[in-house]
This record gives C-alpha cells, sequence and structure tokens, in this order.
C-alpha cells in the first residue's frame, strides 16, 4: 500500500479579525511616528529660521523638509515590493532603527550639512520605509473595508501632526530644542517597537519577480491617468505652503510664538476628520468626485482665506483658515492613492502606484524651495507672492483633476467614479 504525503501550503488568515485590527493599531503608530511627526514642519522651519540657521534664507532650509516629502513617496516602489515578497521585517525593523538614529544625529547638528544629512535624508527614507510597509500591510488584511481601516490609520497621521507642536512648544521652553529632538526621538523609539510586534503580513512570502516594472512612461498615454497625475503635481506643490510657512507668518505679524506654533496643531486637529470622512463618503459618491470637490476647497481657502490675512491680521480669521483648511488638505493626501488606483486596470495597478509616487516625490520636492524662493525674492517678510502661486497652483491642478473625472466618467458610463 502506497502512501501518498501531501504537502500543504500555508494557509492564508481570514480577512480582518483580530490580528487585521492590531495591524491597523500598529500601523497608526507608524503613521504617528513618520507622516504625523512630518506634518510638524513649520515647527522646525521657524526654529530653524531665527536659530541655528539664521543665516540662511527660508528656501534654503526649505530644502531640509522638501527632501523628507520626497523620500516619503520616492522609494515606495521599491519598499512597497519588499514588503509584498518577504514581509514587513527587512524594512521595518531597519527603517524604525533609521528614524531614531536620525532624530538622535538631528539633536547633534549644527551645521546645514548635518541637519540636511540627519533630518533631511536619514530621517526621511526611513520614515519612508516605515510608512510604505504600514499601509501594505493594512491593504492585505482588509479587502471590503480598506478604505476605512486605512482612514483610521491615516488619522494618526493628524494626530502627530496636533501633538509634536504642542510637544515641542512645551518641552523647548524648558530643556530647550535639541533636547526635545531628543525627548521625541524616546517617544517615537518606544511607539516604533510597539508597532513592530503589531504590524504583521497576512499573504505568505513569495519569491521576488525581476520582471516587474517600477515606472511605466507609457501610462501617461492614458488621458484619464495623465491628467489626473499632472493635476496631483500642481496641487501637491502648493498643499503644503500653510503647513510650512504659517507659523513664520503668525509671528511676523506680531502673534505670540505659542499661538504661532499651535496654528500647525489646529489645522491637524480638523484633517483627523478630512481622513476618515471624505474617504468614506467616495466609497458611495465615487472618490474621483470627492477630490475634485476638496481640491477646489483647498485652493480657494488659500486664496480667499489665507491671502486676505497679509493685509488684515485677524486672529479669528486664521484660526477658522486653519480648521477648514485642515480638514479639506487631509482629505486630498488621503484620497491621492485610492484614485490613482482607479485611472486603469488592476493588471497594471504596481506600475501605476509606483510611476504615481515617482511624479509625487519630484512635487514635494520642488514645491516647498520654490514657496521660499518667491518669498527670499520680497523680502522674507511679505508672503503674498507665496499665496498666490500655491493658490493659482491647487486650482490648476483642480482643472485637470476634472478633466480625468469627466474622462472616466465617459468611459465607465456611470458618475459614480
Amino acid at each position: 500500500m502506497e502512501e501518498i504525503t501531501e504537502h500543504k501550503q500555508p494557509e492564508t488568515p481570514p480577512e480582518e479579525g483580530v490580528p487585521g485590527w492590531l495591524c491597523v493599531i500598529g500601523a497608526g503608530l507608524c503613521l504617528f511616528c513618520t507622516f504625523g511627526f512630518l506634518t510638524a514642519i513649520g515647527i522646525f522651519q521657524t526654529t530653524y529660521e531665527q536659530t541655528t540657521l539664521s543665516h540662511y534664507s527660508p528656501s534654503t532650509i526649505s530644502w531640509i523638509f522638501a527632501t523628507q516629502l520626497c523620500l516619503m513617496w520616492a522609494p515606495g516602489p521599491l519598499f512597497g515590493r519588499i514588503t509584498d515578497t518577504y514581509g514587513p521585517g527587512p524594512i521595518l525593523y531597519s527603517c524604525s532603527i533609521l528614524c531614531v538614529f536620525s532624530l538622535c544625529m538631528t539633536s547633534l547638528s549644527k551645521q546645514y550639512y548635518q541637519i540636511f544629512l540627519a533630518q533631511g535624508i536619514g530621517f526621511g527614507i526611513g520614515a519612508g520605509g516605515v510608512f510604505t510597509t504600514a499601509v501594505v500591510c493594512v491593504g492585505q488584511w482588509f479587502l471590503r473595508r480598506r478604505g476605512l481601516a486605512i482612514g483610521i490609520a491615516s488619522a494618526c497621521v493628524s494626530l502627530g501632526g496636533v501633538i509634536f507642536p504642542i510637544f515641542f512648544n512645551r518641552v523647548m521652553e524648558i530643556v530647550g530644542f535639541y533636547r526635545a529632538v531628543r525627548y521625541a526621538a524616546l517617544f517615537i523609539s518606544i511607539l516604533l517597537a510597539a508597532s513592530c510586534f503589531l504590524v504583521q503580513a497576512r499573504l505568505p512570502r513569495k519569491n521576488w519577480n525581476p520582471e516587474i516594472k517600477w515606472f511605466d512612461v507609457d501610462l501617461f498615454k492614458e488621458k484619464e491617468f495623465a491628467l489626473y497625475t499632472i493635476g496631483a503635481f500642481f496641487v501637491m506643490l502648493g498643499l503644503w505652503a500653510p503647513y510650512n510657512y504659517l507659523p513664520s507668518m503668525a509671528l511676523e505679524a506680531g502673534f505670540s510664538p505659542t499661538m504661532s506654533l499651535y496654528l500647525i496643531s489646529i489645522i491637524n486637529s480638523t484633517s483627523i476628520f478630512g481622513r476618515i470622512i471624505p474617504p468614506h463618503l467616495g466609497d458611495t459618491f465615487g472618490h474621483f468626485n470627492v477630490i475634485t470637490v476638496v481640491a477646489f476647497l483647498t485652493g480657494a481657502l488659500i486664496l480667499c482665506l489665507w491671502l486676505p490675512f497679509g493685509i488684515h491680521h485677524s486672529q479669528t480669521g486664521i484660526v477658522v483658515f486653519c480648521l477648514l483648511y485642515g480638514f479639506v488638505s487631509g482629505a486630498y493626501v488621503c484620497l491621492l492613492m485610492p484614485c490613482a488606483a482607479k485611472t486603469g486596470s488592476i493588471e497594471t495597478l504596481g506600475r501605476r502606484f509606483g510611476t504615481f509616487q515617482v511624479v509625487m516625490a519630484i512635487s514635494n520636492l520642488v514645491g516647498l524651495p520654490t514657496l521660499g524662493a518667491i518669498l527670499n525674492t520680497q523680502g522674507n517678510h511679505d508672503f503674498m507672492g507665496l499665496q498666490l502661486f500655491a493658490g493659482v497652483s491647487v486650482l490648476i491642478g483642480t482643472v485637470l483633476t476634472i478633466g480625468s473625472t469627466y474622462l472616466l466618467v465617459k468611459a465607465q458610463k456611470s458618475w459614480r467614479v
């Protein structure tokens, strides 16, 4: 009698469940420590302008944060493929260590090139790896309610943007800026250590496929994808302007240092709801319809509420702007990738994400320095040119997004796109 041995493939765990929601918690910690920390860039821009890098222009200083934002996107295709193939461990563990190490080195840096290497490049690469791994793993555990799961995790980005400005302001008053950075590094190290136990892959490991493309120029022959990607490029050129330059502008207007820094926390407080509610509405009314509305509102708020602040310094007016802007800008950032996925077939999803992320990286790299250069030409005191550039860029991107939405409605013969 012949024995037949069956080699069973490891079973894929069921969707969601306790491991899935634990992964969401872990991903939330990852996003809090990376993207959430980066949304507090206005704190560093203002502090560096007044202290360590006071002899550098705002444009030159902003290259540090532009590089950080760029590196959140640029290595995404590589980090995502490694996570899909080998699980979260190789990227999550190494990049978590890199984040903490980079912040420790930032706390010891006194020269521009040292800060650029530590905070700009080191933390940027580490944050990009942690961020990408978290989002990929949540996407594996959730299919039917993926938008909700990623939205909950993304809300922690805004939570970080609320807490870190308050944290730095309070701690800097007691121990100074550089020790505050060390305490932030300690805080982040504890949270990232916890996330390493919570973020797990649902799918089994697989072999590396060297034939998969990461960037495909041919995708721009598809009008829907081309218009949407170029539109997002223009929107992201101006979207980060208030996050980076609002505290400096408030100080110029005579606001107290505490109130000026807390404006970043106010923006991020409503961004929490912006990252959950509009994406959820997108499941019903179409993600493209929702992102078109929030893109228009983002540009309109810059021109209609932030621009007049340069003429009439109203504390109430600027707080209202922060509350509204946080909601719509948070919604836009959260809807970027779901809309990119809808511009083509699932067979080209990997190439589409990779190509889109590279374009977003370029936009983030040139956006803040361009805004800073405009501010520099106006004596570093007049913010009107910066505001006009940001608002008009966002509205140009909105027009291109409307064109992409129209083409998708026409192709799918449905208004819900």
